[in-house]
């Protein structure tokens, strides 16, 4: 296991309730939580991309479109593509990672969970990491739900509502609780 808790996390490691760097995650959190009272409160695309670009720790491109308000825990760990848009009101829990590739849209309500916890309730308090990709000119439609440790394939579409727990392939709809391939989309 490394030293710092956030490159356990991006390592993909479990981190357990006691770990002695487990206040930084709170920190980290409460860091972004101020940080998102700025860019919910926008209405300057300008601002909005700036100060996104402060969450995460990079620059995002100006072809970025987010309507907030948006809601993210950590954003160090999440990277955008270009001519990426963000619909209303979408939560990101981003400490497993997230990666979202080029030309994506995101419904409104969308929520990104790259993180759990173990099913034994003895470890239930420790934090189970999954990254999640969002490859180039997927469609997350509103109100869907992608959880840790999956990958939307290119072109792939995600019906709202929808539940995803496993990989979605290339150019293929999924729909329901859990998400299942309903039809493929024409290229």
């Amino acid at each position: 296991m490394t030293d710092n808790i956030f490159d356990s996390l991006r390592n993909g490691e479990t981190i357990s309730a006691n770990h002695a760097d487990g206040g930084k995650l709170r920190e980290a959190s409460f860091a972004t939580m101020k940080l998102l009272w700025q860019l919910n409160n926008s209405f300057d695309p300008e601002e909005i991309q700036e100060v996104f670009s402060k969450i995460t720790g990079s620059t995002v491109d100006h072809s970025l479109g987010l309507f907030p308000p948006i809601y993210i825990n950590y954003g160090e760990n999440l990277k955008i593509g270009k001519n990426v848009f963000i619909n209303f009101n979408c939560t990101f829990l981003t400490l497993g990672g997230i990666t979202i590739e080029d030309d994506v849209l995101i419904g409104p309500n969308v929520k990104l969970i790259s993180e759990g916890h173990p099913l034994d309730p003895e470890e239930r308090h420790s934090l189970v990491p999954g990254k999640i990709h969002i490859k180039q000119n997927a469609w997350i439609g509103a109100g869907a739900t992608i959880l840790p440790g999956v990958t939307i394939y290119e072109n792939a579409v995600v019906a709202a509502g929808a539940v995803v727990t496993k990989n979605v392939p290339a150019n293929t709809v999924v729909a329901g609780i859990p998400a299942k391939a309903i039809k493929k989309v024409k290229s």
